[in-house]
C-alpha cells in the first residue's frame, strides 16, 4: 500500500524576463524529481516560459496552467509518496512575451519582474505558498519602471510589515549576515547603527540555531567584522565606528548569551582557521560579506531573508544578460535555494 505524504508548495518568481531567470526556472522544473517533498509553482508569464523553453530546447514540465489561487489546492494537499512533485505555472500580469528581447532589460521587463515578486509574496502571506524563491531581477529595470525599492529585501520588508530584516548569504563554506544592504559604500558609516549590528547578530543566531544544535550540539559561533581596515586600529584608521557602534552591539549580544567574537579585521576574518570556528559572520556592508562568499561558493550559495513572517530564499547571482536564453545558465544556485526553502518550512 502506498504511503501518503504532504509536500511543500514553493513558488518561484522567475525574475527579469530578459535575463536568465526564466531559463533557470525551467531547468528547476525539469528536475522536479530532485525534490520529492516539493510542488513548484512558477510565477511569471506562460507565453514567455513557452518561448524561452523553445529557444533553449528545454521541456516545460507543467501539470497545470493557472491564473488564480483558487485553482491551486490549499496547503496540506496529500499526494501519494510514489508520485513525483507537481509543477504549475501561475501566469500573472500583462507582459507581451513577443516584445521581450533576450539580454535587453527595459522598464517593461522591470515592471513584470516586480509584479511577480509581489504576487509570490502576497500568496505566501495568504498561505497559498509555503515558501517563495526569487529569480534574479535587474535593479536598473525596476528603477526605469518607477519602482523605488533597491532590491527584493527592502520590498519584502514593506510588503510583510517587517521592521527587522537582514540578508543572509549562506553555503556549506560560509554564512554571512549583512548589517546594511543596498546602499552606496560612501554612505555605510552614516547609516550603520549599533542596533543594526545587534539585530544582524541576533537574526543570524536564530537562523543557524537549529543547524548548529543538530550538527555540533552547541549554539552558533558568531564572528563580527570591523568596518574599517584593521578594524580601525583603535581609531587610527577610523572615525571610531568600531568603538562607538560595533563594540556596544557585541557587548549587548554577549550579555544576551550569544557566542560572539569581534570586531575582527575584515582582511583576516575569513581565513581558513577562522572559518573553522565560525558558524556565521556579521558583515557591515554588502560586498564585505558577498566577496568572500561568492569566491568560495558562487555556484551553490543561497540568499535568505531573515526576519520575515514568510520563508524567502533566492539565487545569489544576477540576471546575466550576456548569456540570457542561450542555454548556458547554471541552475545550481536556484536548486540550492529551493532545497533551503524546503528545509526552512516548518
Amino acid at each position: 500500500m502506498n504511503r501518503v505524504s504532504t509536500r511543500k508548495r514553493i513558488g518561484i518568481s522567475i525574475g527579469d524576463p530578459a535575463g536568465i531567470g526564466p531559463e533557470l526556472a525551467l531547468r528547476a522544473a525539469a528536475r522536479i524529481e530532485d525534490f520529492p517533498d516539493v510542488d513548484l509553482v512558477l510565477i511569471g508569464d506562460a507565453a514567455l516560459l513557452r518561448r524561452v523553453a523553445s529557444e533553449v530546447g528545454l521541456p516545460l514540465r507543467a501539470t497545470q496552467w493557472i491564473d488564480g489561487w483558487d485553482q491551486v489546492a490549499v496547503n496540506g494537499t496529500k499526494h501519494e509518496a510514489t508520485d513525483q512533485g507537481h509543477v504549475s505555472v501561475f501566469s500573472a500580469g500583462d507582459l507581451n512575451a513577443d516584445t521581450v528581447i533576450p539580454g535587453q532589460w527595459t522598464a517593461v521587463t522591470g515592471a513584470a519582474s516586480y509584479h511577480w515578486v509581489c504576487v509570490a509574496a502576497k500568496a505566501a502571506m495568504a498561505g497559498h505558498l509555503d515558501a517563495m524563491v526569487t529569480g534574479p531581477i535587474q535593479k536598473e529595470a525596476w528603477h526605469a519602471a518607477g519602482i523605488d525599492y533597491p532590491g527584493h529585501t527592502e520590498l519584502l520588508a514593506e510588503l510583510t510589515s517587517s521592521s527587522q530584516v537582514r540578508m543572509m548569504l549562506t553555503s556549506d563554506e560560509l554564512s554571512c549576515v549583512l548589517a546594511t544592504v543596498h546602499i552606496p559604500l560612501v554612505d555605510v558609516a552614516a547609516h550603520l547603527s549599533s542596533d543594526d549590528v545587534y539585530e544582524a547578530i541576533e537574526l543570524g543566531v536564530i537562523a543557524l540555531e537549529k543547524k548548529c544544535r543538530r550538527k555540533f550540539n552547541a549554539a552558533p559561533r558568531v564572528t563580527v567584522c570591523g568596518l574599517n581596515p584593521h578594524a580601525g586600529e583603535h581609531g587610527l584608521m577610523s572615525h571610531q565606528e568600531e568603538e562607538q557602534i560595533i563594540m556596544p552591539a557585541i557587548g549587548r549580544a554577549k550579555a544576551a548569551g550569544y557566542d560572539v567574537t569581534g570586531p575582527l579585521s575584515p582582511d583576516t576574518a575569513f581565513v581558513p582557521a577562522r572559518r573553522k570556528i565560525t558558524d556565521v559572520y556579521v558583515c557591515m556592508y554588502h560586498d564585505q560579506g558577498l566577496i568572500p562568499l561568492k569566491a568560495l561558493s558562487f555556484d551553490d550559495a543561497v540568499n535568505v531573508t531573515l526576519g520575515l513572517p514568510i520563508v524567502r530564499t533566492s539565487v545569489d547571482h544576477g540576471t546575466a544578460m550576456d548569456i540570457a536564453w542561450t542555454g548556458k545558465a547554471s541552475e545550481s544556485s536556484l536548486m540550492a535555494a529551493i532545497r533551503m526553502a524546503s528545509e526552512l518550512v516548518k
